[in-house]
């Protein structure tokens, strides 16, 4: 039995508007199921990060619509959206973005605060049992300045983990680490998919990283030129 879908875009493009129209993905249909470890490919300028956004819901098609599990997102209001993000995806990037005022446990708690229902002891027992995971629990108490690059980026992962989102969106992760953390991180997306059952997307340039996920799908001038 198939698993069910997750994300789903339908005829979806965005234009920016000007003097002459900028068009960074147009016509995209795609569907994403859950646990799906994908890659999304193509040379710079393609519409990778663009196509990225618009399932994440941090930019709105300009034609089209993006489903997420069954609810049409161009048709809720921007707080309805920002919920959705906030519960169900969870974002990293190639800079980690660490709040560097608070410490690594900090910063992984920064979500489950700002989703609430939770007191203070479920919300740092949940951050530390991301950082154990992620070999990071006895740097809990260090500053972002004190941590590698490789480590800040798992903090970064551990964050985006959270609350438990259904779907990890992450943009060039691997773009600021030397081969052995990407290892690292490729290896951490591929078990929360294969192990945790959460449905992974990610944009990268780096051809044999691309090779170890489910299903890479290609951008050539904004479209989808395979999907394999």
């Amino acid at each position: 039995m198939a698993e069910p879908v997750l994300i789903e875009a339908r005829d979806v493009s965005r234009i920016l508007p000007g003097p002459v129209p900028v068009t960074l993905v147009r016509d995209i249909n795609l569907t994403v199921r859950r646990g799906e470890f994908i890659a999304i490919v193509g040379p710079s300028g393609s519409g990778k990060s663009s196509l990225l956004y618009l399932l994440g819901l941090l930019d709105a098609p300009t034609r089209g619509a993006v489903y997420l599990e069954g609810a049409n997102t161009t048709e809720l209001n921007r707080e309805q959206q920002a919920q959705m993000r906030l519960t169900r995806l969870g974002f990293v990037f190639q800079f980690h973005f660490l709040l560097h005022e608070f410490t690594t446990l900090g910063n992984v708690t920064i979500p489950l605060r700002k989703r609430g229902g939770q007191n203070e002891i479920k919300i740092e027992q949940r951050a530390r049992a991301l950082l154990a995971e992620l070999g990071m629990e006895e740097y809990a108490d260090r500053l972002p300045e004190q941590l590698s690059g490789g480590q800040r980026q798992r903090v970064a992962v551990a964050r985006a983990l959270a609350n438990n989102p259904a779907i990890i969106l992450a943009d060039e992760p691997t773009g600021n680490l030397d081969s052995k953390n990407a290892q690292q991180v490729f290896d951490i997306f591929k078990r929360l998919a294969e192990h945790n059952g959460q449905t992974v997307i990610v944009v990268t340039h780096e051809a044999h990283l691309a090779r170890q996920t489910h299903r890479r799908i290609r951008l050539i001038d904004g479209r989808i030129a395979e999907d394999s």
